[in-house]
């Protein structure tokens, strides 16, 4: 029997394997709005004090994948200097059974949802935005940054986080493996950090319902990627902004069950569930994005594991050929 591939966080990494997982997703999502595919719901098992047990199931049929995520997340962790997030992912072959990948699915978690957030940067901004804002400083913040600067040439990076070591810590990790030149700034609040920014990310831990981006800090026509907090309830911006701008979800009842800003924002009557995109469907949809403000609200999906690792796996595959 053929062992199964290993594919390490070291694999993941680079350029080109972020852009492939970008191209992935942009295909699987496709096949999700069209009715191709679908993302069956995650069962999350909590345990202890806030910690969860998390699997994650999915097929991509047209691809002839499947994969079954495990993770953990504990919020004591980062205090014992040990990752929010452990998890594996099982890739399988449809056709044979087979499982073909083990991938670490910590890495491979923080990997897809920079890429998520990077395809929605690729069809809300310009060509040529370079500033971008992040509120966070922890492994999915670093990603986020990785991921926008694989399709935007990103020349200065504004970064804030409740701690200042942590932000300095994340913003000399940047410095050193950036590919050209890259100006890095640690700003004390977020106020600073996200003014005049045109792609903002805020990736925190947040469980709170306090936004901790309010919405007259966003510039105008800025494109802000939310990756949500650690409770469906959690909010990392003021519901407000999305009143006046193009909302972006991957799956509109997934955001509905799970995203804080989407659900405040309902209850608030600031928008109505018609009002939401649908990241596959953006592309084909009558919304114009030009000079528009747009958020992306991410909840995360099964799907988009599957489609990261046969992405990963395949340019480990071809790699090694």
């Amino acid at each position: 029997m053929t062992a199964p591939l290993m594919v390490s966080a070291a694999d993941m990494a680079g350029v080109r394997r972020m852009t492939r997982v970008v191209d992935a997703l942009d295909e699987m999502f496709a096949d999700l709005a069209g009715g191709l595919t679908r993302s069956p719901a995650r069962t999350v098992v909590e345990h202890g004090d806030q910690r969860v047990l998390l699997v994650s199931p999915a097929v991509w049929e047209r691809r002839g994948v499947g994969s079954v995520k495990v993770t953990t997340l504990t919020p004591d962790n980062p205090g014992r200097g040990l990752p929010l997030i452990h998890g594996i992912v099982a890739l399988t072959d449809l056709e044979t059974g087979r499982i073909t990948a083990l991938l670490d699915g910590a890495e491979l978690t923080a990997v897809r949802t920079g890429a998520v957030a990077a395809l929605a940067t690729r069809r809300c901004t310009a060509e040529d935005a370079e500033d971008l804002a992040v509120i966070g400083a922890g492994v999915q913040a670093d990603a986020l940054i990785r991921a926008v600067s694989a399709v935007r040439p990103i020349r200065t990076v504004r970064i804030h986080s409740r701690t200042r070591a942590g932000a300095e810590k994340l913003a000399d990790r940047v410095r050193d493996t950036a590919p050209g030149p890259l100006r890095v700034t640690v700003c004390d609040t977020a106020k600073d950090a996200v003014r005049d920014a045109a792609i903002i990310c805020t990736a925190t831990s947040t469980a709170d319902a306090t936004p901790v981006v309010e919405a007259d800090w966003v510039a105008a026509g800025a494109h802000v990627n939310v990756i949500g907090g650690t409770h469906p309830d959690a909010i990392e911006i003021e519901p407000a902004l999305l009143a006046g701008a193009l909302t972006i979800v991957e799956d509109r009842a997934a955001a509905l069950d799970g995203a804080g800003e989407i659900r405040a924002a309902l209850a608030g009557c600031l928008l109505t569930a018609d009002d939401l995109y649908e990241l596959g469907g953006l592309a084909g949809a009558a919304a114009d994005v030009t000079g528009r403000t747009t958020v992306l609200r991410t909840v995360g999906m099964a799907i988009e594991d599957t489609a990261a690792a046969v992405a990963l796996f395949e340019g480990v595959a071809d790699a090694d050929a």
